[in-house]
């Protein structure tokens, strides 16, 4: 099974880096990094950097398409070359998914028109724009072959729920055991349904750069 994660300057680094904790462990599993050129793609925060071994006109297709969210989201929205290699890879998928704001390239892509979709809550109702139905109840979201998930460590939930439907319920608790995958966190604001006002605001200042 060929997974392919898209990578672009300005990325979310857990938005990547969680799925493909998970997916890559599925037995048979062929994960490849993704990016305009070969070479290290930098996150959102500059100081991390993941290394796509192929340049997007190298990998033409996927069983499992996987596209991060983040900052660098907004210019890819206008990058045709982006969005005619998600729209011939997504021709060859079984899934394609995204977490957190990468709902919104595939939304540009033309791929979610009429389909109901979910993405980080500082950009869901973008999604709009592009004619799908925003759903902010739901941490992830199926419809048909696409799966988006909500911001961030959303995509280790998605990456399980996709593993779990792939290799079956079993292969899903045995990575995520293996990855200890167990959370605890020691706040309860993990979500514009449970954060309070001073909470929420502080966040939106935190997204807003």
């Amino acid at each position: 099974m060929r997974i392919a994660i898209l990578l672009y300057d300005d990325f979310t680094a857990l938005d990547a880096v969680g799925p493909y904790e998970v997916l890559s462990r599925i037995p048979g599993a062929e994960v490849v990094f993704t990016a305009a050129k070969r070479g290290p793609v930098r996150t959102d925060m500059a100081s991390l950097a993941l290394t796509a071994d192929a340049a997007l006109d190298e990998v033409d297709s996927a069983d499992l398409l996987l596209v991060p969210g983040g900052p660098g989201t907004e210019a890819q929205l206008t990058d045709g070359a982006v969005l005619d290699w998600v729209r011939r890879v997504d021709a060859t998928t079984t899934w394609t998914t995204s977490v957190c704001s990468g709902s919104l390239i595939l939304g540009a892509a033309g791929l979610l028109g009429g389909r109901r979709a979910t993405s980080h809550w500082g950009v869901l109702d973008a999604l709009s724009r592009f004619g799908a139905e925003p759903t902010g109840t739901e941490r992830i979201v199926v419809d048909g072959k696409y799966a988006t998930a909500a911001g961030v460590s959303a995509g280790i939930d998605l990456a399980l729920r996709l593993t779990g439907l792939i290799a079956g319920d079993g292969t899903a608790e045995a990575i995520q055991l293996l990855i200890e995958y167990d959370p605890q966190p020691p706040y309860g604001a993990g979500s514009l349904a449970k954060a309070s006002p001073s909470v929420v605001e502080q966040a939106r200042l935190l997204l807003a750069p």
